[in-house]
């Protein structure tokens, strides 16, 4: 799907469960409400796949109004400090800091976030006027490009791994440039090799919207099992490695017979172990 902005995720599963009468569906991953762009909505036995998309890196981009600080980080928060010297940043400071963002690093949630504090989440914490430190957790910058610096405006492309704010990416720049900042605009434009050029916006919804499940795992690696094979996959038993020699690895696998998803299977000693079965018996 393509979100549109002023829904929640939730909302966007809602509206699929209606369209096409389903009680099972869920979403890979979390949009804000204010943000745009894909997300992924898996129904029925494909609801099981989640985990295989969650894990890819993700690309957005995304809006910082530099200047202005809010307690959430974006746009939706009560803005608690501004800056009058916003206008006047060095452009090839901004670079020198989104550049710096790269690599494996530790970055502080925002308090505004879905994080769990004493089994609570942290923004139901936060809406409370409670004053919530989060615990800075690993998170990975694959890659981040500025695009375009118009103080107070600076807009950006991160691809980035699982658990990384962007609405954090627009804090830190604004801290380490010492002028505060929040986050105006996000779209997510891709999903590991899923894009949102191929999404479809809400009034497209139906049942021919619906895609096979292998779509969705098109960074998997995929292995074709005959008649044999898939018997013993559905019923949970190992099957031998058909791929090719000296590509064997870990990681998931896709197991197919024909057009048809059978599992995703883990890679070990020369074996495949299906993890999720999705296919039935004839």
């Amino acid at each position: 799907m393509d979100k549109p902005p002023d829904l929640t995720s939730h909302d966007v599963v809602q509206r699929v469960r209606r369209s096409l009468g389903i009680r099972a569906a869920g979403h890979t991953g979390t949009l804000d409400p204010f943000a745009t762009g894909l997300l992924v909505v898996l129904v029925g036995r494909a609801t099981r796949l989640a985990r295989f998309i969650e894990g890819q890196p993700k690309t957005y981009l995304a809006t910082a109004r530099l200047g202005v600080r809010t307690d959430t980080d974006d746009l939706t928060g009560r803005v608690i400090e501004t800056s009058e010297t916003a206008g006047v940043v060095d452009v090839n400071r901004v670079r020198q800091i989104l550049d710096g963002f790269a690599g494996t690093r530790l970055q502080r949630p925002p308090q505004y976030s879905a994080k769990h504090v004493d089994g609570e989440r942290s923004y139901q914490r936060a809406r409370r006027g409670e004053s919530v430190q989060l615990a800075e957790v690993s998170v990975t910058v694959h890659r981040i490009e500025l695009l375009e610096c118009r103080p107070p405006l600076v807009t950006f492309r991160a691809v980035v791994g699982a658990g990384t704010y962007l609405r954090a990416l627009a804090r830190d720049l604004g801290e380490q440039l010492d002028v505060g900042a929040h986050l105006t605009s996000l779209r997510r434009e891709a999903i590991g090799s899923l894009r949102v050029d191929d999404a479809i916006p809400l009034d497209r919804l139906g049942p021919e919207a619906v895609l096979p499940a292998l779509d969705v795992l098109r960074d998997l690696p995929v292995i074709e099992l005959d008649q044999a094979a898939r018997a013993a996959v559905l019923h949970g038993r190992a099957v031998a490695d058909s791929g090719a020699a000296g590509q064997q690895g870990s990681g998931p696998v896709a197991l197919v017979a024909g057009d048809e998803l059978v599992a995703v299977a883990r890679r070990e000693d020369g074996l495949l172990y299906p993890t999720v079965v999705l296919a039935v018996s004839a």
